[in-house]
């Protein structure tokens, strides 16, 4: 039984498979280099950690020898385990877009077992002092995370934070002297160019496989469902990654990390040819907002759009195939403010060019709000460029903290403990309490109450009932979803507050 249950856990947390080694970090940095055309909004943090320009070249008689032995001691073995739970809510469900996405109706058996639930998967040092980055996928509302050395010393990790908007996340072990991986340039990545995957493919520790670039700006849409945030501009490789190897190193022949590979495609579970990874750029932006903020400040352009394509053209009676074009505005557009138009075609941002969806949003997303940044557009044959002041989700330029409780209504809206996330099989939520003198006590919510929808409005935080709420005030009323901690889910009916 317990092999059986180890199996499932490593086929749950093996179906994206990949890796990635980071390098050393400074939490704060005084300059930023190399990025002239940018003005940050806070000139005390730098955007990402320094990623270095590779003087890549093919070693004679493309020997893999010294790239590999420089990588494989920092690449750890992520163990994961998870408390025995409902059917509906135990470890495997926590892979659920993962398994829909490569198994389809047959992920249910996964859903069925029962008992505690084990996982596995790769992590790569970044600095000295303990700090491991992995998928957010191959830890995602674990209760236990160890990680093992290449040396086979072992160390319980803390988790420091995570993005499941990128599949990131940062842990942490204490322990010093430890080797490390630094960060390569994956914008100097070409398409042919070798490079190798290291990770821990169903349980075998430190294995090595080599391969090509195949395509840059890949987007797959595995993150398809996270309320259209989620980041996709995957480098895809032919370097053979399974079951095991996500959130192992991606790196190229002089042992920089390029990326952090997070998916297979796959109709079997197992390799079948290409594989994908989280760009450096995109890895070393997310993991130093996590050292800082404990959230990702994630910077908006407010578009939104669609690719140019041959069709688009005839229909519009374009000029260009190429950049994305514009077909409306999201609330507090960053992008209307600066003077962008419906109908402009976007080519550029600070210069590089973009042809895709994806390609934008890995260059605005190295950004953070306030940041200021170059955007080239075409307005029919003319071309022009503006400068746009980044902002958050909430159309502000506020740096985003870490969700905190709050009064609302003279009620309590607090966090929902990861614990408890894990044990009701949610995302996200806000708890409510102080019921009784509050403007809440005539709706019929209890205390202890985990809101988790306010109409059709996923709820993540309590900042998000605040928001949501108050929007609705001048409507006829709202329907508030949620869970008790038994539990219970219920439904409760709110019109106006006072």
């Amino acid at each position: 039984m317990q092999a059986k249950q180890m199996m499932l856990g490593l086929l749950g947390s093996a179906i994206l498979g990949g890796g990635v080694a980071v390098g050393g970090y400074k939490l704060l940095e005084p300059e930023r280099t190399n990025a002239p055309l940018v003005v940050a909004a806070d000139p005390s943090v730098r955007y990402t950690s320094e990623l270095k320009s590779s003087n890549y070249v093919v070693p004679e008689g493309l020997n893999f020898v010294a790239a590999a032995s420089s990588v494989t001691p920092a690449v750890v073995h992520v163990m994961t385990e998870y408390s025995a739970k409902s059917s509906d809510n135990n470890a495997a469900m926590r892979m659920d877009p993962f398994l829909r996405q490569f198994f389809g109706d047959d992920a249910e058996q996964y859903r069925q077992q029962q008992g505690p639930q084990v996982g596995s998967g790769s992590g790569v040092i970044i600095a000295a002092n303990g700090y491991i980055v992995t998928n957010n996928h191959v830890i995602d509302k674990a209760d236990k995370i160890e990680v093992v050395m290449d040396d086979k010393r072992k160390f319980e990790a803390e988790l420091v934070g995570a993005d499941p908007n990128t599949d990131l996340a940062l842990l942490k072990v204490k322990a010093e002297s430890l080797p490390f991986v630094r960060y390569g340039n994956s914008d100097n990545v070409k398409v042919g160019e070798w490079v190798l995957a290291v990770g821990n493919p169903f349980n075998l520790n430190s294995t090595v496989t080599a391969g090509i670039i195949s395509a840059k700006g890949r987007n797959i849409n595995i993150l398809r469902d996270r309320q259209g945030m989620g980041i996709e501009s995957f480098l895809q490789t032919d370097a053979v990654v399974n079951p095991g190897n996500s959130g192992g190193a991606l790196v190229n022949l002089n042992g920089d990390l390029i990326g952090i590979n997070s998916a297979i495609a796959s109709r079997s579970g197992a390799f079948e040819g290409y594989s994908f990874a989280v760009p450096s750029s995109i890895v070393s932006k997310v993991i130093d907002d996590l050292l800082k903020y404990k959230v990702v400040q994630r910077a908006l352009l407010g578009v939104n759009m669609r690719e140019v394509d041959a069709t688009l053209a005839s229909e519009k009676k374009l000029s260009t195939l190429n950049g994305v074009y514009v077909v409306g505005f999201t609330g507090s557009s960053a992008a209307a403010a600066a003077g962008l138009k419906e109908g402009d075609i976007i080519t550029e941002i600070n210069g590089v060019k973009v042809n895709t969806s994806s390609q934008l949003q890995e260059q605005v997303a190295r950004f953070r709000p306030g940041d200021k940044i170059k955007v080239g557009f075409l307005r029919g044959n003319d071309a022009k460029v503006t400068e746009a002041t980044l902002r958050n989700a909430t159309g502000t330029t506020d740096v985003v903290r870490e969700s905190t409780g709050l009064k609302y209504e003279g009620a309590t809206l607090s966090p929902v403990s990861r614990q408890e996330l894990s044990k009701l099989g949610l995302e996200g939520g806000a708890k409510i309490s102080g019921i009784k003198g509050s403007n809440f006590k005539e709706t019929g919510i209890a205390d202890g109450f985990i809101i988790t929808r306010i109409d059709k409005n996923r709820v993540n935080n309590p900042q998000d009932v605040q928001r949501y709420l108050e929007d609705a005030k001048n409507g006829d009323g709202t329907l508030v979803e949620g869970v008790y901690p038994d539990g219970r889910k219920a439904y409760y009916p709110i019109g106006q507050t006072n």
